[in-house]
């Protein structure tokens, strides 16, 4: 198959080798979109760019990305910009705050009141992130291609077999859309192929895990280490994704 400008990185991913392909091309995005935000391309001089990135903001695990990121006097602007903003918002949303009634049974179990307005303006700001929205559409576009490869021809069926499956978030998501995307014989060839290699390989570093363990044992002392030293990491990718033990992604100097 022709390669394009998605097949490629996924492509890559799948021979990296792994624990999950999607993994490793969410990484890749979201340092990217980083690089995009505060990198030495200084987007952030930009008023398109801050002009959109005030209205979406960022969401904590994405500031806190930003600022190990290290670009302070770009996280600076953004910030200022996106402050006089908030700060307008917050004044027109006090403005036009008016309570609601509080029914006697929420009062008895002093749960949150999801009608106010001000809690749901709040929400929705916690709810908004510019990076994670740039991700999931450009994460969209590499789960197209995902099953466009897997139509047009036999690549993307052979990468799967040589791979260690995905991590279960990943996994989740393929299985999703796979009914929609396939046609009935594609979707109950790729469901025996997806389901087979997730249990082969969640075994696999469940047994990494286990043996890791046994190796504290002090009749393990002299044992094969085998494939456990780096079975913690791992572990918790395959079940919930991303890269325990990343170091911090910061702007090259």
């Amino acid at each position: 198959m022709k390669e394009t400008l998605y097949t490629i990185p996924l492509t890559d991913a799948f021979h990296a080798g792994d624990e999950c392909p999607f993994c490793y091309v969410e990484r890749d995005v979201e340092q990217d979109i980083l690089d995009l935000v505060l990198g030495s391309s200084a987007s952030y001089m930009e008023s398109d760019m801050r002009d959109i990135t005030d209205r979406a903001g960022f969401c904590r695990t994405h500031f806190k990305k930003m600022f190990d990121y290290g670009n302070t006097l770009g996280n600076a602007w953004i910030l200022k910009t996106h402050y006089i903003r908030m700060e307008k918002e917050l004044a027109e949303q006090i403005k036009m705050y008016a309570p609601g009634k509080v029914s006697f049974l929420n009062r008895l179990k002093k749960e949150e009141d999801s009608s106010n307005p001000i809690a749901k303006w709040v929400k929705e700001k916690e709810d908004s992130c510019y990076i994670c929205t740039s991700y999931k559409k450009t994460y969209d576009r590499y789960l197209d291609t995902f099953f466009f490869m897997y139509k047009k021809d036999g690549e993307m069926k052979k990468m799967i077999e040589e791979s260690k499956g995905f991590c279960l978030h990943h996994f989740g998501d393929i299985c999703g859309r796979m009914e929609s995307e396939l046609d009935e014989k594609q979707a109950a060839e790729l469901r025996t192929l997806l389901f087979a290699k997730m249990e082969e390989n969640l075994k696999r570093v469940g047994d990494d895990v286990a043996w890791l363990i046994e190796k504290f044992d002090y009749r393990n002392k002299d044992a094969d280490w085998k494939n456990s030293k780096d079975a913690i990491q791992r572990g918790m990718q395959k079940l919930r994704g991303g890269y325990p033990a990343d170091p911090v992604y910061q702007q090259n100097k």
